[in-house]
């Protein structure tokens, strides 16, 4: 079980949604940021970072006076934090906006990617009215009522071990870990496994990967780092005969956190995805999209910008930086077909092997593995560019980790000259900020949209397109 708490309880009044999945209040002055709330509502309050000299504090929602329209009874016990109050306990973290309606969550994501936007990248508010009048879009209107409800997306799901073995997750910024008893976010194939009836004594994390094409679950056993060997090895290996036993077994591997090496112990240590026209192979805890439409959803959104911009005519030359297995890479490379040229970047070297298999077999593709500011910083050594000529690209796909690109890469990238840059971003703030890098060096939003991938968490994906001002039409062009 989670300790219990003991922190002070405030009443206050909530403010508006703010980035990171809370939103602001004050009380006597002081800055809160407070999660599980919505905006308008009197709550009560439980402190959990509340240092004296601090610059703002940090509260969980324990008691609703007033509650807005759009509360709703939480879906998962384990991260409802008004339960979690009544038992004196704290919510688990990954659902905290499970309290708030589905139309709800679009509109405070929405807010939030708008106010990013105006501050951190200085787009005018009338250019936001323009280019994102659409909003945060629902990526599951359409589907089944689970997936309407937002429920059964994720295809991967981390999980931490209790002092008792038991299957838990972590509190949100604490070391607490909190039992549960089913995953409801993630795909019908994670909790199939029933994980939670497992004794994982030994083991510290587990990770678990099952494609949305039901080609088979991996679990990822990463033991206690402070017990011996032998006793690492031996708990392990008393997991993965119990996930052997299981009725649809899954593949499992030892694995180390610290530098993603897997020893298999049964099946393979990977997992094969898919999309409409190609074929993954994504090794261990190697990176790919989380929601089961994401790779579909994001493709389409990018390329989509670039193709209709015109970009992507047969024998252009573009890249494909952050590139993971190479999601984007191989319908970038079927784009610009066998006379054009696909630079793809990848830092992870285990992430760029996979790269390399999953692409053997298209010749216009060059897999890089390192530093993407680099890279690009570098004179090719492809057929294209004479040697100590600076590659130029015609367009580029940009999918950087949720710190962002920063000031290195786009400086780095712009030097490239491409005619545009689809851009997809996981974190609104670190893409404001890039796009603010983008603007110095003379750069504009040309579309933008923002996809729901996230339901029930503050996440929310970007995909922009962005092109030098000097290719825009001018007012005098119009």
């Amino acid at each position: 079980m989670s300790e219990p708490t003991s922190s002070p309880r405030l009443s206050v009044t909530v403010g508006p949604v703010a980035h990171g999945g809370h939103c602001v209040a004050r009380h006597e002055g002081r800055v809160i940021f407070v999660r599980h709330g919505i905006p308008g509502e009197t709550v009560e309050i439980t402190l959990t970072e509340n240092e004296p000299d601090a610059k703002f504090w940090r509260a969980d929602v324990t008691n609703v006076v007033v509650a807005s329209p759009d509360r709703v009874a939480h879906f998962w016990p384990e991260a409802d934090s008004l339960r979690a109050g009544a038992r004196s306990t704290a919510p688990v973290g990954g659902a905290e906006f499970g309290h708030i309606s589905r139309s709800g969550q679009l509109a405070l994501k929405t807010a939030v990617v708008r106010e990013q936007l105006e501050r951190l990248g200085g787009i005018a508010t009338e250019q936001l009215d323009s280019l994102f009048s659409a909003g945060v879009e629902d990526v599951d209107a359409h589907g089944t009522a689970d997936q309407r409800s937002g429920l059964g997306w994720r295809t991967r799901t981390g999980f931490a071990v209790t002092r008792s073995g038991k299957l838990g997750m972590h509190a949100h910024r604490s070391n607490t870990i909190v039992p549960i008893h089913d995953m409801p976010l993630a795909l019908p194939a994670i909790n199939e496994l029933r994980l939670w009836e497992l004794d994982f004594t030994g083991i510290e994390r587990i990770e678990v990967a099952a494609p949305a094409n039901g080609s088979g679950v991996l679990v990822l056993l990463a033991p206690e780092p402070t017990l011996s060997e032998k006793a690492a090895g031996a708990a392990v290996k008393r997991v993965a005969r119990a996930l052997a036993a299981l009725e649809n077994a899954p593949s499992v591997a030892r694995w180390n956190p610290e530098n993603s090496a897997i020893e298999v112990l049964n099946g393979r240590g990977w997992v094969k995805e898919t999309t409409d026209d190609h074929e993954f192979r994504v090794t261990g805890d190697g990176f790919w999209q989380i929601h089961r439409r994401a790779p579909k959803v994001l493709t389409d959104a990018a390329l989509g910008a670039l193709l209709q911009g015109g970009y992507l005519d047969d024998g252009a030359d573009v890249a494909d930086l952050y590139a993971g297995a190479g999601l984007f890479t191989a319908p970038l490379a079927d784009a610009v077909g066998p006379e054009g040229s696909v630079l793809s970047v990848e830092g992870s070297a285990g992430t760029s092997r996979d790269a390399r298999k999953n692409l053997h077999a298209s010749e216009q593709v060059e897999i890089s593995q390192g530093r993407v500011e680099r890279i690009l910083g570098t004179s090719s050594r492809g057929s294209h560019t004479p040697a100590g000529q600076r590659r130029r690209f015609d367009a580029v796909v940009l999918d950087p980790p949720r710190a962002g690109a920063g000031k290195a890469v786009v400086r780095a990238l712009v030097a490239t000259s491409p005619r545009a840059i689809a851009y997809v971003a996981c974190d609104p703030a670190a893409f404001a900020r890039d796009v603010k890098y983008f603007a110095n060096a003379g750069w504009a939003l040309a579309s933008l949209r923002a996809f729901d991938l996230y339901p029930h968490t503050h996440h929310v994906e970007t995909v922009a397109l962005l092109v030098p001002v000097k290719s825009l039409p001018q007012p005098s062009d119009a």
